[in-house]
């Protein structure tokens, strides 16, 4: 079996439910649990994970269709994305992570950049805030970057303190939504667009990345963080498994990012 779907998706579970305030937790690992948050008409699948002592949570959106393949028992079907698969890079720096499913595992494509979409990353933050006594950055990769965008366009009253926005799909593919279709010009808190140079994603240019900065009129601080290299495994120029998703390069990345996230707490 391969290695790397071991490491993502197959981990020893410890099963442990409780009911707290209406949430069903269940400890997948030591610092792994599978939650399922009531968000009103329904339960969002999300995948927690931290350090005992977390100093900040990053909420953070995959790309793709947004199905992860969640399940109860903390095993991941589809673990490659990249803020799946270095969950654990993140909690060995402090900070917890939080990391929703696609509900019902429903196509997210198109539908990012909706105010319903906004709503429930809203929730997604307010839960981080019950479990971290520190600050929440908002994170999206690819297609998750417009979940990011939007999130923190309707979000205010310090909810977030920052947004990193990664490898963003800025130029309309099949989802027929791009970051700039998630009100970037209402987002009011320091960002950090990373961009990779050796990313040949094609809806996700990193050529795109000073025009996603000029795009953030109302943020108080904006920063590009340029990176290069990466391997591509995968077979598509956008799958997780390449320069896209920072395959190979994992940690450089993360470090860059963490460094960032530290001078906003």
């Amino acid at each position: 079996m391969n290695a790397r779907l071991i490491r993502t998706g197959l981990r020893a579970v410890a099963v442990l439910s409780l009911i707290l305030t209406g949430l069903r937790l269940e400890p997948a690992a030591a610092a792994d649990r599978v939650i399922d948050l009531d968000i009103g008409g329904g339960s969002q699948r999300l995948l927690f994970a931290g350090p005992s002592q977390p100093r900040a949570a990053i909420v953070m959106l995959p790309g793709g269709s947004g199905d992860i393949g969640l399940e109860k028992d903390g095993r991941i079907r589809h673990g490659h994305n990249f803020v799946v698969r270095t969950r654990d890079l993140w909690t060995a720096l402090g900070f917890a992570v939080l990391i929703p499913d696609a509900v019902d595992g429903d196509n997210l494509r198109g539908r990012r950049s909706s105010e319903s979409y906004a709503d429930l990353v809203a929730k997604l933050v307010a839960f981080a805030h019950r479990q971290v006594d520190g600050p929440v950055f908002l994170l999206g990769t690819s297609q998750g970057s417009i979940a990011a965008m939007n999130g923190a366009a309707h979000l205010r009253d310090g909810q977030i303190a920052g947004l990193v926005l990664t490898e963003s799909v800025s130029r309309l593919g099949g989802s027929h939504e791009t970051v700039f279709d998630a009100q970037p010009d209402r987002v009011n808190v320091p960002v950090l667009v990373v961009a990779n140079s050796d990313d040949r994603c094609r809806v996700a240019s990193p050529l795109d990345a000073p025009k996603i900065a000029a795009a953030l009129v109302h943020s108080p601080l904006v920063k590009i963080l340029n990176v290069s290299g990466g391997r591509q495994e995968s077979d598509e120029a956008c799958g997780s498994l390449s320069p896209h998703g920072y395959d190979g390069i994992e940690q450089s990345v993360v470090n860059a990012i963490a460094h960032w996230l530290r001078e906003r707490m």
